[in-house]
């Protein structure tokens, strides 16, 4: 659970360095070209969502929706697992959220946050 926690962490701060300098585009590819690994068993999503929620407590900034799920799908991919970054806008008022799908079933957020928004991008 350390050496998820670490990456975790890690991958938090990855996408923190691309997000400030407005580099949406590197941290799209960098979530789009991440392999998938070897599957490491049945309870593994549930271990990487915990392990990003431990490294978001313990993070010393504000973590934004988009750093957060773009850490943990590039996690689960390396643990084996077919997860996407989904990005969703709603229109009035205009706000943005991003979470993940594995198999098209939120494991990030619960499905009522994600319902009102308009899926503009997955990957």
């Amino acid at each position: 659970m350390i050496w998820l926690f670490c990456r975790a962490y890690l991958a938090l701060l990855r996408f923190e360095f691309y997000l400030t300098r407005d580099d949406f585009a590197r941290l799209h590819r960098a979530v789009r070209e991440s392999l998938p690994g070897k599957r490491n068993g049945m309870d593994v999503s549930e271990r990487v969502c915990h392990a990003i929620d431990l490294a978001c407590a313990l993070y010393p900034r504000q973590i934004w929706c988009l750093q957060r799920s773009a850490a943990t799908t590039v996690l689960l991919r390396a643990c084996g697992i077919p997860a996407e970054l989904v990005i969703g806008v709603q229109q009035l008022p205009f706000k943005s959220h991003a979470w993940v799908e594995v198999g098209g079933r939120v494991i990030n957020d619960k499905v009522s946050v994600c319902e009102p928004y308009t899926v503009l991008e997955r990957c």
